[in-house]
């Protein structure tokens, strides 16, 4: 691959390693952030009825305040009703005391609903304020128990960052960009390694989203400094180190091309005796009609032409006969022979 995906490749590798990190830390104090956010929301529910009692008890004061002043009014009507001097009068300030009194009933009657919505409120908040009191102090047992390990997994942390950064700096910027973007997107799966699904077989997948790949990918890949995408989920596509050239790329075996036609009686199988018998005297005869003619040599004087009243064996060459001719028999006498046939040949016959 080229300097630009080796560096993006780099910074790919520390970016998982941080998340990673992050990750058990966010694992670690997961059940510790679980109780804070159980505290907090129970400290919430307390001011929200303590705003609550406050309201309460401000509309049970002006309800006293209210049936107070209504006591003082009828009190004032009966005293005037005493005073009345005519009956019309005293009727008038009887039907004015009843009806203050009835609304002074519906007033009363709303201050009683107030007053026992205060006292269950107040119930509430003494319960909520002992089972704060309960989990504030488990907060502080796990917050205890996790101390050690969030400040090993903190360090760590701590070490990961600067060599990020480091990775980051050495990829262009244009580059960089689109890797923050796809690992914001993805959740830090910003690249994505190109698989071989079968090593005999010249396919390729995406090891993200195993949708297929145009063949020339890993060529692209090797050869060119591009980013090149995978054209499904949109990630960036990479060689991992698993997939060397001679394992991704499909070479086809080489013919193996036979140097020589074999002779004919090696190449079928003798698979008895009557066969190799047959492939032996056929090669006899072929080497006994094949076999060149020699000129005959000059008899010595006395003797006849051996070769042509003699018996001779199919199976013994012409360079054997005068061995043949000693052991045998000496010939019969055939008489004075001819100039001809006892000079030798001419050259050329």
């Amino acid at each position: 691959m080229g300097p630009t995906n080796v560096a993006l490749v780099n910074l790919f590798q520390a970016d998982q390693k941080l998340r990673e990190a992050q990750g058990r830390l966010d694992a670690t104090t997961k059940n510790v952030r679980v109780q804070e956010r159980r505290v907090r929301d129970l400290a919430d529910r307390i001011n929200a009825d303590n705003a609550r009692l406050k309201e309460q008890q401000a509309r049970g004061g002006s309800l006293d305040l209210d049936l107070k002043s209504r006591d003082a009014h009828i009190e004032k009507l009966r005293t005037q009703q005493q005073q009345a001097k005519t009956n019309k009068e005293y009727q008038a300030f009887l039907v004015e005391i009843n009806t203050g009194k009835v609304d002074r009933n519906k007033i009363e009657e709303e201050a009683l609903k107030v007053l026992e919505g205060i006292e269950k409120i107040q119930a509430e908040l003494k319960e909520m304020n002992t089972q704060l009191e309960g989990e504030k102090a488990k907060l502080a047992t796990m917050q205890g128990e996790i101390t050690g390990k969030t400040k090993d997994i903190q360090e760590e942390l701590n070490r990961l960052k600067p060599a990020r950064e480091a990775a980051a700096a050495k990829v262009p910027a244009k580059a960089r960009e689109a890797f923050e973007r796809l690992a914001d997107r993805f959740d830090g799966e910003a690249m994505s390694a190109i698989h071989k699904p079968d090593r005999r077989l010249e396919e390729y997948t995406c090891s993200a989203c195993m949708m297929d790949l145009v063949r020339d990918v890993y060529n692209r890949l090797h050869t060119r400094d591009e980013l090149v995408f995978c054209p499904s989920c949109r990630r960036i596509l990479y060689i991992p180190d698993e997939l060397p050239p001679e394992l991704a790329v499909h070479k086809p075996k080489e013919r193996k091309t036979l140097a020589g036609k074999a002779p004919p009686a090696a190449v079928g199988r003798q698979t008895s005796a009557v066969d190799v018998l047959r492939s032996v005297n056929k090669e006899e005869e072929e080497e006994t009609t094949n076999a060149p003619e020699r000129p005959s040599e000059a008899a010595p004087p006395g003797q006849g032409d051996v070769s042509s009243d003699a018996p001779s064996d199919a199976g013994v060459s012409g360079a054997q006969a005068p061995g043949l001719a000693e052991e045998s028999e000496p010939p019969a006498d055939l008489g004075p022979q001819s100039p001809a046939a006892a000079s030798p040949p001419p050259p050329g016959q």
